[in-house]
């Protein structure tokens, strides 16, 4: 992979699922819909930079790119990388790791790589390997393969599965000819089902795939817009005749066909992130749809897949498989610089094995090249296995209890999540009760509108917002129109009624280096509260110092 492109309930029974044989063209995605935005979650909270890792050995820190992993019946994760040296000592396209322990406590050892793991299909000179997906299932490990060109990664046109049946150390697989070619379903990305594929209803594990590149904006072919889904037995998952791709929904059951060109796109997203920007030759016009990773929560009965873009992290979310799969918020690490603080990455994937008993909890992986961020902070070469904590709270009604009492902030209530258009320094630092200081959303877009505000994960009453101003730049950190308070209900954000704000709001640099506005607004209900407003100056960027919210 180039170095981050310049700086991406199971409760139907499977059992009674349909076959197709009839003959049919395949589906034309152009008029689907767009993934739409959930509600499931109150709550998100992502961490702004990788805190823990399975550190490096000696002195090489380039261990490599992209880690797709799985849970094995030993207890330890296997995961994959490419683009490094693994924990050996020599440069390979692919290699094979196994990582023991617990976050905070990782360790990581050599098992394979190179030409030990599987042969490129393509000129040798102009693709190389990468890994793209893991499964463990019956002991033994899979995984996936892709032929992907060198240096401009504008092409993926062929795929297979490897087996190991000694946690990594041989390979085997057909040497003769690929199981997907012609860029068809050749970014294979294993649905994690947990320690040894345990959670799997049916017995089959199951496959999402793209179609051609996981993401590349400047090849002539398409950027993915569409996820894929396939399952198989789990005695043959290298025998590409017994695999069956997803065609569609009957009555509530799923449809299942052995014709990949009858398979039918599971999620549709064709969002383009990052439109405009302002450096000439800067990365730009960004796809949603990548190569990540898809995980069920056995305790909260959902299944996330974790994409990436080269600025942010989009995450979806469905209660089968297949669906309907909803998008929900996503975090904007703000551009550049990346630091080790503040840094999002690519091939973003949670393992089973880091989430919590309680599902609300777990650890997110995403590698960052040596560009900047990662772990550990002070490695240049931070280009590892790396993970950051990140928490989910699902949505419950509940009733609003808290009484006047202008003396409660209620930006310091427990679960409070901060949400914003973007973090410059990845800070969320504006609920600490500190208004002389400096955070703000320049990302180098130009973006029409900023936001900065919470969400909680119950609902409160709420009349009063103070918003302090920080840093007003000559390009921007002010609102370049009226800002305005807006409360969320049902996940559905709604300006307030009565709205009055003092002093005024001059739109422009004279709204003042660190000074208050309050914004007192008939009495509401919400379980999240804003200001929004157009993001001011020739750079669209907001700054804040402090914003608090009263029910008085």
């Amino acid at each position: 992979m180039r170095r981050l492109r310049a700086l991406i309930t199971l409760a139907v029974a499977l059992a009674a699922v349909g076959t197709l044989t009839t003959p049919a063209v395949q589906a034309d995605t152009t008029a689907l819909a767009n993934a739409p935005e959930s509600t499931y979650f109150s709550t998100v909270s992502v961490d702004p930079g990788a805190t823990v890792g399975a550190p490096a050995i000696g002195d090489n820190k380039e261990h490599g790119d992209l880690w797709p992993s799985c849970w094995s019946d030993d207890d330890n994760v296997y995961a994959a990388y490419g683009d490094g040296v693994g924990y050996g000592s020599t440069w390979n396209d692919i290699g094979v790791a196994r990582i023991s322990g617990m976050p905070g406590n990782l360790t990581g050892t050599q098992r394979a790589a190179g030409d030990r793991i599987g042969r490129i299909w393509g000129d040798p000179g102009q693709y190389y390997r990468k890994p793209t997906g893991m499964v463990c299932v019956n002991g033994d490990l899979y995984l996936a393969v892709q032929d992907l060109k060198q240096g401009t990664l504008d092409h993926a046109p062929s795929a297979t599965i490897v087996k190991s049946t000694d946690k990594g150390a041989t390979w085997t697989s057909d040497k003769t000819a690929p199981m997907f070619s012609d860029q068809t379903f050749t970014t294979v990305m294993f649905l994690d089902y947990g320690k040894d594929n345990a959670n799997s209803p049916d017995g089959y594990v199951y496959a999402y795939g793209l179609d051609y590149n996981w993401r590349d904006t400047f090849d002539p072919d398409p950027d993915p817009a569409d996820l894929y889904l396939a399952r198989v037995p789990a005695t043959a998952v290298q025998d590409r005749s017994a695999w069956r791709f997803y065609a569609g929904d009957s009555a509530g059951t799923p449809q299942w066909t052995p014709d990949i060109d009858r398979r039918v796109s599971v999620l549709h997203d064709d969002h383009r992130i990052y439109q405009n920007v302002g450096t000439a030759g800067r990365v730009r016009d960004l796809s949603v749809i990548s190569q990540g990773g898809v995980v069920y929560d056995k305790p909260l009965n959902r299944y996330l897949y974790t994409s990436w873009t080269e600025y942010t992290y989009e995450f979806y979310e469905a209660p089968t498989p297949w669906g309907p799969w909803k998008h929900f918020t996503p975090k904007d690490f703000g551009g550049y610089p990346w630091t080790h603080t503040k840094h999002g990455g690519y091939a973003t994937t949670i393992p089973s094995k880091y989430i919590s008993a309680d599902g609300r909890s777990m650890w997110l992986q995403s590698n960052v090249c040596p560009c900047g961020g990662g772990y550990p902070a002070g490695d240049f070469w931070a280009y590892t296995f790396s993970l950051r904590r990140m928490s989910l709270t699902p949505s419950t009604p509940t009733t609003p209890d808290n009484g006047p009492d202008a003396a409660r902030n209620l930006a310091r209530e427990p679960g409070t999540v901060p949400v914003e258009r973007a973090t410059h320094f990845g800070t969320a630092i504006y609920n600490d009760g500190n208004t002389a200081q400096n955070e703000d959303d320049w990302n180098d877009e130009r973006k029409p509108t900023s936001w900065w505000g919470y969400t909680w994960p119950r609902t409160y009453r709420l009349d009063r917002v103070a918003y302090t101003t920080a840093t007003m730049f000559g390009d921007g950190g002010w609102f370049s129109s009226a800002p305005r308070i807006q409360v969320r209900r049902d996940g559905v954000w709604t300006d307030v009624t009565g709205q009055r704000v003092t002093p005024s709001y001059p739109t422009s640099p004279s709204a003042g280096t660190n000074r208050t506005y309050v914004f007192d607004f008939d009495t509401t209900t919400g379980d999240g509260v804003r200001v929004i407003g157009g993001s001011g100056g020739t750079q669209t960027f907001t700054s804040i110092a402090e914003l608090e919210a009263y029910y008085r």
